[in-house]
């Protein structure tokens, strides 16, 4: 007999009698959403100029929010058991401590709800943080199946998107990154080649892996394929997390077949050097001069972040300033704006600049306009500032304090553990798969910065990493 509520509506019923099984599915499709929804969001702006960047984030808002309320119930249902307390509490302290940052911040309104066309302001953390205790929260490996299989079908329509503005430079806001230069970077539905790169990077291990592991010829062949599209477009973000993607997916998939070694057969790892000669194509096709006035293949970190994104797409960050650094030099670049964001630890090492105002205290002219403008105005005219450093460690540090960084590394340190643990004692392949995406995850923040694209997969993936799942494989 079910249990139902004195007073109570047919909703709050419902929650009371939601088995652990029907839960896990609801979370399943919950945190499979994000995938599409921020894409779905970011065609707007994409396709007409007359959409700020701004309605991404409801995108994020519509997964968050479902979350959420999946996170809270799995609180009330004591659905998270002693050893997984411990990066949960850890993840609620880095988001308290954010708090505590965004009250000693230059804007409120900007520490909350994130920079106009960024949105990873506290609001975002907190939608994070549902998507981890959610997945914390799963006990079946199913809901973890769904994720995956979500994270390569939006791949996929990233990919799809970005043929377009590779082959025709339309719908792209990153054709050029100088005046004159002309590279036809791939965004997709991202809103950065960078964000787009990393995320890709967690679609090309899954598919990777599903290839090794392939059952059958039709598993191979629609994995393959998927894999080829997913490196050959990031071979075209022009960035060192694209290289840096594809080299960990290899790896990740060498790994996964030799941990199934005696399972499945080794015509799969002729997958490996397929896809490696699809990246390839890429530069092939580049330096034969067969897609417009792109003369030669070459990185072009600094120049697309900075430069094409940063300045001309949301007025975020200043002109480059060849006095301070040279943007075509893509190390001169980092090491400058590494620089630089030391000394703004140094100045703030507690409480941080507030979420998403890293550029804030390196203003330093208002260049005749009044001090009454919007700062969208002001940003521009200060030549050499940077909005984004392009390691999430340092960044958090930044923006959110030195305490923000202890309690990510304990978040993330402690889920390693947990998962080296958990993998040790015969891993199912999705168990396998979800570890070594979440894994990638870790290692490209060194070089890249958490955005709404990548994040709440990348949340959901450290959840999925400790939660207790009953295996299906």
């Amino acid at each position: 007999m079910s249990k139902q509520l004195f007073n109570s509506t047919e909703k709050s019923n419902f929650i009371l009698n939601m088995t652990e099984e029907k839960f896990s599915e609801i979370a399943g499709w919950g945190l499979s959403s994000v995938c599409f929804t921020t894409a779905v969001f970011a065609l707007l702006p994409e396709i007409s100029e007359s959409v700020s960047y701004a309605i991404v984030s409801g995108g994020l808002a519509v997964s968050g929010v479902i979350c959420l309320i999946l996170a809270l119930i799995a609180v009330m249902k004591k659905y998270i058991n002693r050893k997984q307390l411990f990066p949960v509490c850890a993840f609620a302290v880095m988001f308290v401590w954010g708090m505590i940052s965004l009250a000693d911040s230059y804007s409120l309104n900007i520490g909350f709800y994130g920079f106009t066309g960024r949105g990873e302001g506290m609001l975002a953390i907190l939608f994070y943080f549902g998507f981890f205790v959610t997945a914390v929260s799963v006990k079946r490996e199913k809901a973890v199946k769904s994720l995956i299989n979500a994270v390569i079908a939006s791949g996929v329509i990233h990919s799809l998107f970005s043929l377009v503005q590779i082959f025709t430079g339309d719908f792209s806001q990153y054709k050029h990154i100088s005046i004159s230069e002309q590279i036809n970077a791939s965004s997709g539905l991202a809103q950065s080649p960078v964000f787009l790169a990393m995320f890709l990077s967690l679609t090309l291990i899954a598919s990777l892996i599903r290839t090794v592991l392939a059952k059958n010829h039709k598993q191979l062949i629609i994995y393959i394929s998927c894999s080829c599209l997913f490196a050959f477009v990031m071979m075209f973000t022009y960035s060192v997390v694209g290289i840096a993607g594809i080299i960990l997916a290899v790896l990740s998939a060498l790994l996964s077949w030799f941990v199934f070694i005696r399972e499945f057969p080794k015509k799969n790892l002729i997958s490996l050097p397929v896809v490696i000669m699809s990246a390839v194509s890429a530069v092939i096709i580049i330096n034969c001069g067969l897609i417009e006035n792109i003369p030669d293949y070459k990185l072009h970190d600094s120049q697309i972040t900075l430069w094409a994104d940063g300045y001309m797409r949301l007025s975020a960050n200043g002109d480059k300033y060849p006095e301070k650094f040279d943007i075509s030099d893509n190390a001169d670049t980092r090491s400058y704006i590494y620089r630089e964001t030391i000394k703004i630890i140094k100045k703030f090492p507690l409480t941080g600049t507030g979420a998403e105002q890293l550029v804030y205290p390196q203003l330093y002219t208002y260049d005749g306009l009044d001090k009454s403008v919007e700062f969208t105005e002001i940003i521009p005219r200060n030549k050499g500032t940077f909005d984004k450093i392009y390691n999430e460690y340092l960044y958090v540090t930044a923006t959110r304090g030195i305490p923000s960084l202890i309690a990510l590394l304990a978040v993330i340190v402690s889920v390693i553990v947990i998962g080296l643990k958990k993998i040790s004692k015969k891993p199912s392949a999705t168990e396998l798969c979800n570890f070594l995406m979440f894994l990638c995850g870790v290692i490209i923040f060194f070089i890249s910065c958490g955005n709404i694209t990548f994040s709440p997969v990348f949340w959901s993936l450290c959840g999925f990493v400790i939660c207790r799942t009953e295996k299906s494989e």
